[in-house]
């Protein structure tokens, strides 16, 4: 947890004192994105609010998102990222959404994806996503991992 609070200590100072705040959809990390975010003391001037959309279900009923809006998209994809970042900025009028889904182990998701595999995505001034693999099955290890992917990410993209 250590690096994790390393870099949303960064990342919140950043998001500070450039006045832009953050909304977050996470899945396979578990709640650790948000978590590392409010560890920070002076969250509340950056962090608008966060979800973790583990289901199918979960997304329908916190991201409003009904099956439709995903027909066709598999869950631990980039453009399903991309929609859960759009879709977690404009609920929330935040600068930025940042969403992880992915699939932490100890076997893979029902999508083909193996373990360690997820994707993350920015959506605000710029957006971007990526696919990161970390070829291991230790869940705890590979939710760090994905957490610390995404703060990583955010913090180039407000750098």
């Amino acid at each position: 947890m250590e690096q994790l609070d390393a870099l949303a200590a960064e990342l919140g100072e950043r998001l500070k004192a450039e006045r832009q705040t953050v909304a977050v959809a996470e899945s396979s990390s578990g709640g650790l994105i948000s978590a590392a975010l409010l560890g920070v003391p002076g969250a509340s001037k950056y962090y608008l609010g966060g979800a973790v959309v583990y289901t199918g279900k979960a997304r329908m009923v916190l991201m409003d998102l009904p099956r439709e809006a995903v027909a066709g998209m598999r869950s631990a994809s980039e453009p399903y990222a991309l929609l859960l970042a759009r879709t977690a900025r404009e609920r929330f009028g935040a600068t930025w959404g940042l969403s992880e889904t992915g699939a932490a182990g100890p076997t893979g998701n029902g999508y083909g994806d193996a373990a360690g595999h997820t994707c993350i995505a920015i959506s605000g001034p710029v957006e971007m996503a990526v696919t990161l693999e970390t070829g291991e099955s230790d869940r705890a290890a590979n939710m760090m991992a994905f957490a610390a992917a995404a703060l990583e990410l955010l913090k180039r993209a407000v750098g």
